[in-house]
Formats: C-alpha cells, structure tokens, sequence
C-alpha cells in the first residue's frame, strides 16, 4: 500500500493533491485486486472547508464524485464549482433543509427516518427529480451518532419503499473508531442478507463505507464508495 503524510490542508499544494489521489487510486485498486472484487469502487471528494479551486483541481485530474457534508457551506460554493461532477450530500440533513438542496444533489446518504425521506420525496415531487437514497446505518450503535439500528432497516425501507419520487440504492455507514474491520463485514453482511431476503431492497447496488483512514479495509468488504478528504486535500482540525 503506497502511503502519504498528510500535510496540514492550508499547506496543500496542488502537486500534493494529485500525488494522493494517485496514491488512494493505486491502494483502493489493490485493495480490489487482493479481495477478488469484480465490480467497481468509486472515489468521492469529501469538500468540507476546501475551497473551490482545489476541488476543481481535484475534478481535472478524474474524480467526478463530490460529497457535500453541510448544506450552507455547499449553497456558498455551488455556483463556483466546474459542474462536472455528480454531487452527493453526505452530512447529517434535517427536514428543513432538504428544499435547499433537492435540486443540486443526485444521492443523500444521511436517510434514517421514514419522516425525513417523506420531505425529501415531497421536495422531489415539486421539482420533479428523483433522486437516489442510502440508509444511514448505527452500525456501531453509538449515541453520539445519527442513523438506524440494524434492527430497524426492515421497517423503515419498506415504508419507504413505498413514496413514489425517491430511489433505494443502499446503505451507508460510519464505524466505531478502531474497529472498522469488524464493522465493516457486519455492513457487507447486513447489505447482502437485504438484497436477497426483501424485494423492496432487492435492487440496492451501494454501500458507503470507508473514510480517509480505512478505506482499504472498506473495499475488502464490499464498499462501492468511498469518502476521501484529508487523504486528498490534507489534514483538517477534525476527522472527515
């Protein structure tokens, strides 16, 4: 695995930006090759605090998957992106500010309420869209953590199932710190076991899973997307 000191983001170059996006593009495609996977593993951009020059940077040299995290700082940077890439929101997403971002993003990985995914399929019906969702799962049920217990996947996706403007594609997960590895084959195992046990999620191709940090282990099991910030664009002041 080829590895690269993280400068701190205000001292990241563009040379710098590309040499990482080489590196996490050689170690994911390792990562496939070792686990035997056939399928495909996409690189998001994770722009938390990075400023628009950067990310278009980032965009020239092939990623075309951005991951927006906060929905006033993405409003602020909108207009200036190259507009070349999908957007998905990633962040926690209250009700209120679904109507801000409906219309500019193509997936939202944060869903964990039936209640939420109604507004986002009431806000789809009025502009027409209709965009793609992951269930944001507690894999390792921790309070400080937004999204459902395992146990409440069945419930809520066949609620949701049934609105009319939104798509099921997957699953979406954080691990507990220092036991991605564990957590990360419960994420394979509890997607897997969804595709084929429930119609309503029979149709389910993504699942969200791996970080800066143990993105490796991520593709091992299965990941379909992974978040890369500080590995791309440096280290931050907190985790991304």
């Amino acid at each position: 695995m080829t590895e690269r000191l993280s400068k701190p983001a205000e001292q990241t170059t563009m040379e710098d930006i590309k040499q990482n996006y080489l590196a996490v593009c050689e170690n994911a495609a390792e990562a496939m090759e070792l686990s035997g996977r056939k399928d495909r593993v996409r690189i998001m951009a994770v722009t938390k605090t990075v400023p628009c020059d950067k990310i278009n940077y980032a965009e020239s040299l092939g990623i075309n998957l951005l991951g927006e995290n906060r929905v006033q700082e993405f409003l602020s940077k909108y207009e200036n992106y190259s507009k070349k890439s999908e957007i998905h929101f990633i962040g926690g997403l209250q009700k209120n500010k679904v109507k801000y971002i409906i219309d500019k993003v193509s997936m939202i990985h944060s869903v964990d309420s039936v209640e939420l995914a109604a507004e986002i399929n009431r806000r789809a019906a009025a502009h027409g869209v209709k965009p793609d969702i992951l269930f944001e799962i507690n894999i390792g049920n921790e309070p400080s953590k937004g999204g459902l217990a395992k146990d409440a996947l069945y419930d809520t996706a066949k609620a949701v199932s049934e609105l009319e403007n939104i798509r099921i594609r997957g699953l979406m997960a954080i691990p507990p710190a220092g036991r991605g590895e564990y957590y990360f084959a419960a994420m394979q195992e509890l997607f897997e076991n969804a595709r084929q046990k429930y119609s309503f999620m029979s149709a389910m191709d993504e699942l969200s899973m791996g970080m800066s940090g143990d993105y490796v282990s991520a593709v091992k099991y299965g990941s379909t997307i992974i978040r890369i910030g500080s590995g791309l664009f440096g280290a931050r002041n907190y985790a991304v």
